[in-house]
């Protein structure tokens, strides 16, 4: 059988091209989407701060809760724990007499208190300093420099008011001994000088953050922390390491323990590279490359095997049995999809790094995120690409090796049909998911996105059941319409609409090419608008807003707003807050708010209750009607600290977009984030406080209106977007081109009997333009109609509002650039064809 199959693949090599074209890349996406979703999952820190203390005792680094179940069964009890954990922005801090406690154990030759407090690093002329990798700088006593150990190159140790930088910001900033520093804390801003410069063995400093040390009596005011965040344990040398952790988990109590690799979650979490945004992105990655190359590569094979049915009639007519040939088929699949993966696995790899590559620097992916080659996730890549093969082809052959010997050679003339049963019911149960979804799933809530790929999808594969009936219901008009005017329009009608099935093989693709990308784009551009409007209409009661590079402490903004002729005002500090949902943690993102004055500089569009004050908070409609919460509950909420607050619920409102979904005090917020920096502040004033502002402030700056610009983050994550466009964009534009030259492949003997009738050259090339627009246009037609049901139905569950087309240039370009596409994918391939040489005798049988 094996020598069977290598001989079909030699004789019909030009056939199987695009089969193994189509697996090729199929394979090379799946290798590349594994590899940098297994990557980012396994992704380590780079560097771990107390890699000289064997023993590290951490602060809270993330709020775990546990839900207990209890189930009566007949005479038994039945209870389930699950434990839910979400990883906290902040650091915890830890008892100031834990210290002293951890230092007098036995073998304990030190317990140095580590206080780690982002900072916000400049030199006076105004040049932020930032470590390796456009890093963040992150502050610390000087006893903690021991830990890594930091070792001084030039100067000394910093004493009240003075600082030592590592030596990759020395050379940076080109700052040396006895420079200065403005540093800004939550706790206002300061200007150090520095004593001296510092670095770990054999390096300039830590490759995930740049390193600032203040005098040891300085870190409580700088920081504004109450206690440290770790503490690092030094052993003597010849203290039992096993006894030793046993005696501090001892006086650490609930405090966790940590040696090896785990002491690095000890660290501050905004100084570690943060992989969970970049999981969803890879995850997601993934999935739209591993659905396009399942749909694309089951479509190819099944038109290859499609193309064979004269062949594999013959083969019935010789005696062959159905079994037999479902393991030729098999075979050769397996054989085509083995040798496809050979080249197939390093492509992956390198498309693997070139997104890495990409998606650093669009700063969606830590920079210190490297693509891990995992043999693994290649061999099962491989495999995928295999099974799926072998899989499309035993559907595409069930019918054709299960015809009689006594019809083989009727049945060579006309495809097999049926089926339609079968067809019609994985139609029902794919389009019944896709409404479920669309229908009670939240799609204005996070994972709005995702469904509505999830049920475009679905749609899609709908589309492909149904294929076959769909064309049918659509040929007829639209070749109508445009195969009018002449004979050869004429022809092209009849010809389309007989020729259903491959009318649908070809449309069917590009159906994938306009609706899966039309949907990311569109509404990926619906949110950016709605944010954008939002954000508009939430600042436009200021006059002027007013930042600094990095934020301002909350002492600067009271400054201000006690300047004269200030008559409102609205500070915002972004944050990250914490609320229990059904025994889990849910993360938010939080706005820390500081209302001021006789007039409103912020329209959050209130919709019930005022905004936070002490003891209070205010939330989104999204959140309350999720949680169910009304004006006056009392709500625990974990700030970014893991510290715990019971508020009560003061207000809702609806403008969350750009925002966050939650709104605290911005004092309690300073108090417990570790960067507790005001991002903006919203001005309305009369007279010259502008002047005068630049005057006693000059590092402020102050911008007539409030821009409706969207959060780095935001920036990031439509670059992210964009980026997958463009991948799936690329494949399925590649599958669209792949598929029209098969199915044009596939009629050599028909356009050389039409030759032989006395078409010429080019009518033969006006009919197959014109088949070219019918299947075209019945393709976007599909796509169109998938996309309008799934972009209305995420519009609708955004803002309340039916938007199908949302950005008409968007809409209008993915309409015009796949429609050429089409055309240009079926005029190539038949002009090539139709060169004399290139067409078969008439009494050639393939």
């Amino acid at each position: 059988m094996i020598r069977l199959a290598l001989s079909t693949l030699r004789q019909h090599r030009g056939a199987y091209a695009g089969t193994f074209f189509a697996a090729l890349l199929a394979v090379a996406l799946l290798a590349g989407g594994g590899l940098l979703l297994a990557s980012v999952l396994t992704a380590k820190p780079p560097a771990d701060r107390f890699a000289a203390a064997p023993i590290v005792v951490s602060g809270d680094r993330d709020v775990t809760l546990q839900k207990v179940t209890t189930k009566h069964k007949k005479d038994k009890v039945k209870r389930k724990v699950k434990v839910k954990s979400e990883q906290l922005t902040g650091a915890g801090s830890l008892p100031a007499d834990l210290v002293g406690r951890l230092g007098n154990l036995p073998g304990v030759a030190a317990a140095t208190a580590d206080v780690a407090f982002p900072v916000q690093a400049g030199t006076p002329d105004g040049l932020l300093l930032r470590g390796a990798d456009d890093a963040p700088v992150i502050g610390h006593g000087w006893s903690s420099a021991q830990l890594t150990p930091y070792s001084l190159r030039t100067g000394e140790a910093p004493g009240p008011g003075q600082v030592v930088i590592d030596a990759d910001l020395a050379n940076r900033s080109g700052t040396t001994v006895g420079g200065r520093l403005v540093v800004t804390t939550k706790t206002g801003v300061r200007t150090l000088v520095v004593s001296g410069v510092a670095a770990p063995a054999g390096r300039d400093g830590l490759p995930a953050q740049g390193a600032l040390f203040v005098a040891d009596s300085d870190v409580a005011s700088v920081s504004g922390l109450p206690g440290p965040t770790a503490v690092a344990i030094l052993a003597n040398p010849d203290t039992d390491p096993v006894a030793l952790r046993k005696a501090v988990e001892g006086v650490a109590g609930d405090a966790p323990v940590l040696t090896g690799d785990d002491r690095v979650r000890a660290d501050l979490p905004g100084a570690l590279p943060d992989y969970i945004g970049p999981i969803s992105i890879f995850g997601f990655v993934i999935g739209i490359t591993a659905f396009a190359a399942i749909f694309v590569l089951t479509g190819t094979v099944t038109l290859g095997v499609r193309q064979r049915l004269r062949e594999l009639a013959l083969l019935r007519t010789a005696g062959a049995t159905p079994a037999q040939l479902r393991r030729l088929l098999g075979v050769e699949s397996l054989l085509l999809a083995g040798v496809a993966a050979l080249p197939g696995i390093p492509l992956g790899v390198v498309f693997a790094h070139v997104v890495a590559a990409r998606f650093r620097e669009l700063g969606a992916v830590p920079a210190q995120f490297v693509v891990q080659t995992n043999v693994i996730v290649l061999i099962a890549a491989m495999a995928a690409g295999m099974l799926v093969t072998f899989v499309g082809a035993q559907i595409a052959g069930r019918r054709a090796v299960r015809i009689a010997p006594t019809q083989a050679l009727a049945e060579t003339a006309n495809a097999p049909t049926g089926g339609l049963v079968l067809r019609t019911a994985l139609a029902v149960v794919t389009a019944a998911g896709a409404f479920a979804l669309l229908i009670f799933v939240p799609l204005g809530g996070p994972l709005g996105i995702g469904m509505c790929f999830l049920s475009c999808a679905l749609l899609l594969c709908t589309v492909a059941a149904l294929g076959p009936l769909l064309v049918r219901v659509l040929t007829t008009p639209v070749s109508r319409v445009i195969g009018s005017g002449g004979a050869i329009g004429w022809l092209a009608g009849l010809v389309t609409r007989a020729e259903r099935r491959r009318v649908a093989a070809v449309a069917v693709p590009l159906v994938l090419m306009f609706a899966i990308n039309a949907t990311m784009l569109l509404n990926t551009t619906l949110l950016d608008e709605l944010a954008g409007r939002e954000q508009a209409a939430r600042t436009a009661a200021a006059t002027a807003q007013v930042s600094a590079p990095g934020g301002m402490p909350l002492s600067t903004v009271r400054e201000l707003l006690a300047l004269n002729g200030v008559t409102g005002a609205a500070a915002t500090l972004p944050t990250r807050a914490i609320v229990e949902q059904g025994g889990k943690p849910e993360d938010y993102a939080t706005q820390g708010l500081l209302v001021a004055g006789t007039e409103a500089a912020l329209d959050l569009d209130l919709r019930a209750g005022t905004l936070p004050g002490d003891g209070t908070f205010a939330a989104s409609e999204y959140v309350t009607k999720q949680y169910g919460w009304r004006v006056g509950d009392d709500v625990p909420v974990w700030l970014a600290d893991g510290y715990q607050v019971k508020l009560r619920l003061a207000g809702v409102y609806a403008r969350a977009r750009g925002f966050g979904d939650l709104a605290l005090p911005a004092d309690l917020v300073a108090a417990h984030d570790p960067r507790g920096l005001v991002s903006t502040v919203g001005l309305r004033y009369s007279g010259d406080v502008p002047e005068r502002i630049a005057t006693s402030w000059p590092s402020l700056r102050l911008t007539p209106t409030l821009g409706a610009a969207p959060t780095g983050d935001n920036q990031n994550q439509q670059g992210a977007w964009e980026l997958l466009v463009v991948i799936s964009l690329g494949f399925t534009a590649i599958a669209v081109v792949n598929t029209f030259a098969i199915a044009t492949a596939a009629r050599r003997r028909e356009f050389a009997d039409l030759r032989l009738a006395g078409a010429t050259t080019r009518q033969l090339h006006r009919l197959v333009d014109r088949e070219a627009m019918i299947t075209v246009t019945v393709g976007l037609a599909l796509g169109a109609l998938v996309t309008a049901i799934v972009v209305g139905a995420f519009s609708t569950a955004q803002d309340g509002t039916l938007s199908v087309f949302v950005d008409a240039a968007t809409y209008a370009g993915m309409l015009g650039g796949v429609a050429a596409l089409g055309l240009v994918a079926g005029a190539v391939p038949a002009r090539v064809l139709l060169r004399r040489r290139s067409l078969p005798a008439l009494s050639d049988g393939r």
